[in-house]
């Protein structure tokens, strides 16, 4: 079960897709709505996790959530998804582009179709949600695109995720202006340094942990739940006066 205890009134009932949501910050995301009492859809490559996540949420939350295969580098199956979703649910009124990959990768050895492939993962598919989002979303919604960190503090070894992630803050600033008109609100959040499973079993020990204390502000690892707070005020009617901005949740790193 989600540790979040706020509650949004304004989302029960709501019709939320996720991109990712199988694991790391996308399964707390999906947990999180469910809880809230949204309709949850989600997409992901990774079966196994998406099955068991769909188990977990209604035996916790009495939320089934939606879920499909899909890899977001195939446009045309995101976007049948989406649309499949929206009428397993009945509409659409939230869109969470949280797919990613934060492989690290070295200057000297990246290719043209290392590159492409990166940013095709990390920034493209961003872009096609939100464009198959608007045409079902009717006069109300809210889109959050998931950005990172890792930009703003210019950090090596990953640049062409670093890349896509700035490139994510300018198009969600552009979008805001485009579906703005239409009652689509638009905006991004920025995570700091998550504690994931991923980052347990690729790189976190003990050192990285207290230089990564030693950076931020507040003097304490940030969880993927912290995300989710800030994802589901965004989500919600309390945000409704928040467009094109980019939410920071990095303990106080930049």
């Amino acid at each position: 079960m989600t540790t979040l205890t706020n509650r949004y009134p304004s989302l029960s009932g709501q019709q939320v897709f996720i991109s990712g949501g199988a694991s790391g910050i996308g399964e707390h995301l999906v947990m999180a709505f469910c809880a809230q009492g949204a309709h949850v859809a989600f997409i992901d490559i990774d079966e196994l996790s998406a099955e068991a996540l769909v188990t977990r949420a209604a035996q916790e939350t009495g939320i089934k959530p939606w879920y499909a295969p899909c890899d977001v580098r195939d446009i045309s199956r995101l976007q049948q998804c989406i649309s499949e979703a929206a009428t397993a649910m009945g509409g659409l009124t939230v869109l969470i582009n949280n797919a990613a990959k934060d492989d690290r990768h070295d200057v000297d050895e990246v290719t043209p179709e290392y590159w492409d492939n990166c940013q095709n993962i990390n920034l493209r598919h961003h872009f096609f949600a939100m464009q198959q989002a608007a045409r079902l979303m009717k006069d109300k919604g809210s889109i959050i695109n998931m950005g990172s960190i890792g930009w703003l503090r210019g950090r090596p070894g990953i640049v062409g995720y670093t890349t896509a992630k700035g490139a994510i803050h300018a198009m969600t600033r552009t979008m805001a202006r485009e579906l703005g008109p239409q009652g689509i609100r638009v905006n991004s959040v920025l995570p700091g340094a998550v504690v994931t499973e991923r980052q347990k079993a690729l790189w976190l020990n003990p050192d990285i942990d207290q230089q990564f204390l030693d950076l931020q502000a507040l003097k304490f690892r940030i969880q993927p739940d912290d995300i989710a707070a800030m994802v589901l005020f965004l989500a919600s009617d309390d945000s409704r006066a928040c467009a094109g901005q980019s939410f920071v949740v990095d303990c106080g790193i930049v």
